[in-house]
């Protein structure tokens, strides 16, 4: 069975964007569509409405581009745990309201059991952030998926052979 993976906003934001002349932009984006084109099929591909709804906004043909990138990916079913699971998180998280999709993100990936949450958005979901929510999540026997960013499962190692 494949591990689940949430793509959150970034990642289809990432997709659609004409390549940034910020060579770190520009290197996500890249690393964003290896990974797409390449390690996609690895996993099962969910999202929210969370993610529909954002991508959405802006500008309409770059938005068009955005949700292109979701046709065929399952929507995870909207449930009354999801908001006041996202309420108790941006006060432990300390998220303000004004990034409240970021903890509906994580609540949505809590609440059905996501195994992955993939983000270039690491600003209030970070590692230490994870930490607190996965400490929440276990006292009460919620699942906490990984938050990974996609150059983590982009990236291919060559085998090195340290005899030669």
């Amino acid at each position: 069975m494949k591990p689940n993976l949430y793509l959150e906003t970034t990642i289809p934001s990432y997709l659609a964007a004409r390549i940034s002349k910020n060579p770190i932009i520009a290197g996500r984006q890249a690393i964003t569509h290896e990974f797409f084109e390449s390690e996609r099929h690895k996993y099962d591909l969910v999202v929210s409405t969370y993610v529909h709804e954002e991508c959405k906004k802006g500008d309409s043909s770059v938005a068009e581009k955005r949700l292109g990138y979701l046709e065929g990916i399952s929507v995870l079913e909207e449930t009354p745990e999801v908001e006041p699971l996202a309420d108790v998180y941006m006060q432990i998280l300390s998220i303000p309201e004004r990034s409240r999709v970021d903890a509906l993100h994580l609540a949505v990936c809590c609440v059905h059991g996501v195994d992955i949450l993939l983000s270039w958005n690491c600003s209030h979901l970070g590692v230490e952030s994870m930490l607190i929510a996965k400490r929440y999540n276990d006292a009460r026997g919620l699942s906490t998926p990984q938050m990974i960013t996609p150059d983590s499962l982009a990236c291919k190692y060559k085998e090195v052979d340290f005899d030669e």
